[in-house]
C-alpha cells in the first residue's frame, strides 16, 4: 500500500481516536480516563494512541483546539450575518447555545477539562477563548454605544452570557423536554434582557 493509500485509513483512526476520547473524557474525566478506555471506545488496540497521537494530553489538546476554533467561527458568523446589534446578538446567542446543546459531548470536555492540558496548550486554548469574549463584548460595546442597548459594564454582560452558555454543556440530555431550538429561543431572548434590549416586534430566531 502507498503512502497516498494509507493517508485516509491514519486520518480516520485519527478522527476514531479523537472521538472515542471526546466520550471517555466527558463520562469520566481527563485524569479518569485511560489510554485503554479511549482504544476500547474506539475498537483498536492501546497502541493506537501512539501511533497516531503522542500522548493521552495531545488528544485533549486537539479536542479543545477543534471545539474552541469552531466556536469562534460561530460567533464571527453570527455577528457577520446582520447590521443591528440587536440581530447580531440574537444570533451570536441563539448559535452559541444551540451548538452547547447539539455537541454537548465535546464541549462539556473542552470547557471543564482545561487544567489537565500542559502549560503551551492551555495559553493556547486560553487565548482563543479570550478571541471569542472580546467579539461578544465588542458587540455589546457597540450596542451600548448606538443606544440599543442598556448595561453599564459590557465585559461582565459578555462573561455572563458566555458562562450561560457553556453551562447548557453540563446539563443538556437528548431525552429531556427542551429540543436544542428551545433552548437557543430562550437564550437568545434572555442575551436581550441582560443587555437592556429588546427582540424587535414580528422577528423571530434565526
Amino acid at each position: 500500500m502507498t503512502d497516498a493509500e494509507d493517508r485516509p485509513r491514519a486520518n480516520e483512526t485519527r478522527s476514531r481516536l479523537l472521538d472515542a476520547a471526546a466520550i471517555a473524557f466527558a463520562q469520566r474525566g481527563f485524569h479518569g480516563s485511560t489510554t485503554r478506555d479511549i482504544t476500547s471506545i474506539a475498537g483498536l488496540s492501546t497502541a493506537a494512541i501512539y501511533v497516531h497521537h503522542r500522548s493521552k494530553e495531545e488528544l485533549l489538546y486537539q479536542i479543545s483546539k477543534t471545539g474552541h476554533q469552531a466556536t469562534l467561527d460561530l460567533v464571527r458568523t453570527a455577528i457577520g450575518s446582520a447590521e443591528d446589534p440587536t440581530d447580531q446578538l440574537i444570533a451570536v446567542m441563539h448559535d452559541f447555545a444551540e451548538h452547547h446543546a447539539k455537541a454537548h459531548v465535546i464541549a462539556r470536555v473542552v470547557n471543564y477539562e482545561l487544567a489537565a492540558l500542559d502549560a503551551p496548550h492551555q495559553q493556547e486554548i486560553k487565548d482563543l477563548r479570550r478571541d471569542i469574549h472580546d467579539e461578544l463584548r465588542s458587540l455589546i460595546a457597540d450596542g451600548v454605544e448606538t443606544g440599543v442597548f442598556n448595561t453599564p459594564d459590557p465585559h461582565m454582560a459578555a462573561t455572563a452570557l458566555l458562562s450561560l452558555g457553556v453551562d447548557i454543556a453540563r446539563w443538556y440530555h437528548e431525552d429531556g423536554s427542551w429540543s436544542p431550538e428551545d433552548i437557543a429561543d430562550f437564550y437568545a431572548d434572555l442575551a436581550l434582557r441582560i443587555v437592556g434590549a429588546r427582540r424587535p416586534s414580528g422577528t423571530t430566531s434565526p
